[in-house]
Parts: structure tokens; C-alpha cells; sequence
């Protein structure tokens, strides 16, 4: 009888080993997914971050012009 529940006991580890194992690939596999998407995002605002650094000065300036014509206009 206690060959027996060994035995079984064994088995149960085996299981739960390969089961624990089994949720870990899973969860790396997440995490992998996850750096990848922050790392796309994190480009993405970079790129976001100097068309609207290059963008804006000129939006300043066209500002600007728009009130120069606005004055002209009106005069």
C-alpha cells in the first residue's frame, strides 16, 4: 500500500512539475510579447515626439503670418 502512494505521489509531482512549467512558457512568452509591443510604442511616441518637434516652430511662424494677413486684410 505504500508502494502504491508513493508511486502515486511520484506521479502527482510529475504532473504538477509539467504543469508549473507548462504556465511558465506561457507567462515568458507574455512578457516576451509585451517588451516587444513597449518597444514599438516607445519608437512610435519617439517618431511622434520629433514631427511634432519639427512641426511646431513652423506652426508658430504660420501663426504669425496669419495675423500679418489678418491685419493687412482688415486695414
Amino acid at each position: 500500500m505504500a508502494l502504491v502512494l508513493s508511486c502515486v505521489g511520484t506521479l502527482c509531482w510529475a504532473v504538477c512539475f509539467w504543469w508549473m512549467h507548462r504556465i511558465s512558457s506561457r507567462q515568458d512568452a507574455l512578457l516576451e510579447e509585451l517588451h516587444e509591443m513597449t518597444r514599438r510604442v516607445e519608437t512610435l511616441s519617439q517618431r511622434e515626439h520629433d514631427l511634432i518637434s519639427e512641426v511646431h516652430p513652423q506652426v508658430n511662424a504660420i501663426k504669425e503670418q496669419v495675423e500679418n494677413v489678418r491685419e493687412a486684410v482688415e486695414q
